[in-house]
């Protein structure tokens, strides 16, 4: 079974806690702090894997969890790392936020491996926070929480080229003619049920990746027919092989054909119809003598728009090598750079603590401000304060939370001291 989309859940580790105990041996009475740092919990990733084309495993098995993080021991033992869950795709899968449909990984290009989740960070172990006036900390911080999020994976095939068209009307005959694809190839609406892939090789030309897309019909960008099922396949094709029956053998109009089909693909995506595209006319082996030209119709009709109109019989190849090297031409005009989908929801900087509880209070005994709870705990288990971009987020998140404001309500006066568990610092506008 081709499966080309798939929902599935996915989960980082949890990083250990960090553990708090102190230094017991014979003859040493008042041993200091000795208690280990958590380990990291496992990431999510995801990785290409070229062996693959089809999403089928993710429609069988939906969840997937990274391994939590070791707590921190005794004696300065530091916990495990947890290990990560490797999520292999084809190519060309795009990962989005299942809630949003905002993509998270375009799996194309240059693009194989990408750490989707990040685990946990494991917390400190007590021996951290001693200082001059607290040798004996009883606090160690908690490990990171885990990361999840839902998320719909989609394949969308790389190929230079799409081919288009109502069904029927010879696109599986073509691919088969001008590549090394085998599609199945019958006389009956839909034949085929998913996109196939070939390989145009020219002589004295680039050879090019064609995509042919099953057959779509009116109304499939809203979900009419099978067609709409494979829209998506057509949208990192660069340039448009549109192909009709110019001999009508199942009395249809061309002409009619091209346009429905064009607003079809205008309505799934604006910028598909603004791609390079060329008419294949087939079935020319098919006219009926002495009649009307339906060819020159197309042409008429087309090529003052600057759409280039090709005569072809996809069952005895003639004019295919015409058509190949006419795109093989356009592409040469394109862009080199495959199409890749940017990234619009990035996780990390997604807030899960944002309706956690806190406090602000003035404690007269040590005469410091301290803040605590839920909130500034794994705030803290977040953050890398060591680092400029980390101190740079502290400083956005006291603010953003109302915490400087607050301080400032109870009185704080530069240079007096706030306490955040085992965080002391100065106080400074």
């Amino acid at each position: 079974m081709f499966a080309d989309r798939a929902k599935i859940y996915v989960r980082s580790g949890k990083g250990g806690d960090g553990h708090v105990s102190f230094r017991r041996e014979k003859y040493v009475p008042n041993g200091g702090p000795d208690g280990g740092d958590g380990g990291q919990g496992g990431d999510v990733v995801f990785v290409v894997d070229e062996g693959l084309n089809t999403l089928t495993d993710y429609r069988h098995i939906r969840k997937y969890k990274a391994m939590d993080g070791q707590n921190g021991g005794k004696r300065n033992c530091r916990g495990r790392d947890g290990e990560d869950v490797i999520l292999k795709v084809p190519a060309g899968t795009v990962v989005r936020e299942a809630e949003s449909g905002k993509v998270i990984a375009d799996m194309s290009g240059e693009n194989t491996r990408q750490i989707l989740l990040k685990g946990g960070k494991g917390g400190n172990g007590n021996q951290h926070y001693a200082t001059s006036t607290m040798q004996a900390p009883k606090y160690a911080q908690p490990g990171q929480p885990a990361q999840e999020l839902e998320l719909l994976l989609e394949l969308k095939v790389i190929a230079d080229v799409g081919l288009v068209g109502f069904p029927n009307v010879g696109k599986s005959t073509l691919l088969s003619r001008v590549t090394n694809a085998r599609p199945k190839i019958a006389n009956y609406h839909f034949t085929t049920l998913h996109p196939n892939l070939g390989v145009a090789d020219l002589e004295d030309a680039k050879s090019f990746v064609i995509a042919d897309i099953p057959g779509l019909i009116e109304g499939a960008s809203e979900g009419v027919g099978l067609g709409h099922e494979f829209l998506r396949h057509i949208e990192r094709t660069k340039v448009i092989i549109h192909m009709v029956d110019a001999a009508s053998t199942e009395g249809r109009d061309p002409i009619a054909d091209i346009y429905a089909i064009n607003t079809e693909l205008k309505r799934y995506n604006a910028a598909l119809a603004e791609r390079p595209q060329v008419i294949a006319a087939n079935k020319i082996d098919a006219l009926a003598q002495g009649g009307a030209d339906p060819v020159a119709a197309i042409r008429a009709e087309f090529e003052p728009a600057g759409i280039r109109v090709f005569p072809i019989s996809a069952v005895s190849g003639q004019g295919l090598s015409e058509l190949l090297y006419y795109v093989s031409c356009l592409l040469g005009e394109t862009d080199d750079k495959p199409v890749i989908f940017p990234q619009e929801y990035f996780p990390e900087e997604e807030n899960p603590i944002q309706n956690e509880p806190y406090t602000v209070l003035y404690d007269k005994e040590t005469d410091e401000y301290v803040v605590e709870g839920p909130r500034i705990e794994k705030m803290l288990g977040y953050t890398n304060l060591e680092s400029e971009k980390g101190f740079r987020f502290f400083q956005k998140f006291l603010k953003d939370n109302g915490i400087l404001a607050q301080l400032e309500a109870l009185g704080i006066q530069e240079g007096d001291t706030v306490r955040m568990y085992g965080l002391v610092f100065d106080y400074f506008k």
